[in-house]
């Protein structure tokens, strides 16, 4: 998948590698995500029982992040885009 069709389906990833290349959390976010196993499910429901917290303004970047540690696949495609953009 090309950087600009991968943009396209998902497009919060390039704020979210920004993010975690400005704190230096690019790889072990990576890593997290490709071992994370049932820790990522956690997260996941965490993280959608906590959206009234979360704030309100802005619910789509958080559920979307969601979605992707629940689907494994999705989870490794974005550890393998943070490692390809970090190669860059």
């Amino acid at each position: 998948m090309c950087y600009t069709e991968t943009m396209q389906a998902h497009p919060h990833w390039a704020s979210w590698a920004q993010f975690l290349q400005r704190w230096g959390l690019k790889g072990v976010a990576a890593a997290l995500l490709e071992t994370g196993g049932p820790l990522n499910i956690v997260a996941a429901q965490l993280l959608i029982a906590g959206q009234p917290l979360l704030g309100r303004k802005q619910p789509e970047p958080w559920m979307a992040l969601a979605n992707l540690l629940e689907d494994p696949e999705q989870a490794r495609t974005f550890a393998t885009f943070l490692r390809e953009e970090a190669t860059e």
